[in-house]
This record gives structure tokens, C-alpha cells and sequence, in this order.
């Protein structure tokens, strides 16, 4: 198995793991009652996808 044959310098480690960011999900708003959702899922608050209802939202009773 092959070793290196030199050293390899903190610059050049350092750019190959500079890619590792994590990123913020994109985030859209709902067409039909404007709530953020994630792009091409049901919109939780509505239950609409594509401009159809999808889901039948029930809201939570408060005692």
C-alpha cells in the first residue's frame, strides 16, 4: 500500500474541509393561509398541497 511521499500542509487540509457548513432548510410560504412550509410537502397548518386540500386539519381543544 502506498504512503505519502510528503506531508501535506494545515492550508491545503483546511480547504478540503471547508465545505462542511450545514445549511438552513429553504423555507416557503403556504399559497392558501400563508404559513411557512417546506417546499413540495403538505402545508401542516392547512393540510393544501398544490392548491388542493390534501389532509383534514383538527385543531387541538384548550381545557
Amino acid at each position: 500500500m502506498p504512503n505519502p511521499t510528503s506531508k501535506h500542509t494545515r492550508s491545503r487540509r483546511d480547504k478540503r474541509r471547508a465545505n462542511w457548513k450545514i445549511t438552513a432548510p429553504s423555507v416557503s410560504l403556504c399559497p392558501d393561509c400563508q404559513e411557512p412550509k417546506l417546499p413540495h410537502r403538505i402545508c401542516m397548518s392547512c393540510g393544501s398541497y398544490n392548491g388542493k386540500k390534501i389532509l383534514e386539519v383538527v385543531e387541538k381543544e384548550t381545557a
